[in-house]
């Protein structure tokens, strides 16, 4: 008789790939996963398109504020790209927690093609 491990069921495989999709804090664990190479293929892939969303858009917020700071005619309109790269980065998280949940693919145009090419 097989002994069957309640850890190893699909239903919470899928719910640890929810938590890599939640904004900034899923961060953490994705890079775990990229650095310790544990995991499927299918959480490899998510956890390369989770950091490279998550680098993109700090590495952005970061850029927008520093322009905000120095300069001082565009500081209003900076700010408010800001605010849209933030805005756009949780509801692409969002989206991709719906994509996840109706068992959909989880790539994205151009984003997807980038991370696959991280070690």
């Amino acid at each position: 008789m097989k002994d069957v491990d309640p850890l190893e069921s699909q239903d919470l495989k899928r719910l640890q790939i929810f938590f890599y999709l939640i904004p900034v804090v899923g961060f953490f664990p994705a890079i775990w996963t990229l650095y310790r190479n544990e995991g499927g293929r299918q959480r490899k892939a998510l956890s390369r398109l989770v950091v490279t969303l998550a680098l993109g858009w700090l590495f952005g917020y970061i850029l927008l504020g520093t322009g905000a700071q120095t300069s001082e005619s565009l500081t209003l309109p900076l700010l408010l790209m800001s605010s849209l790269l933030t805005s756009g980065y949780f509801l692409v998280n969002i989206w991709l927690m719906v994509r996840l949940w109706q068992r959909k693919p989880l790539r994205l145009p151009g984003v997807s093609h980038l991370s696959d090419r991280l070690p």
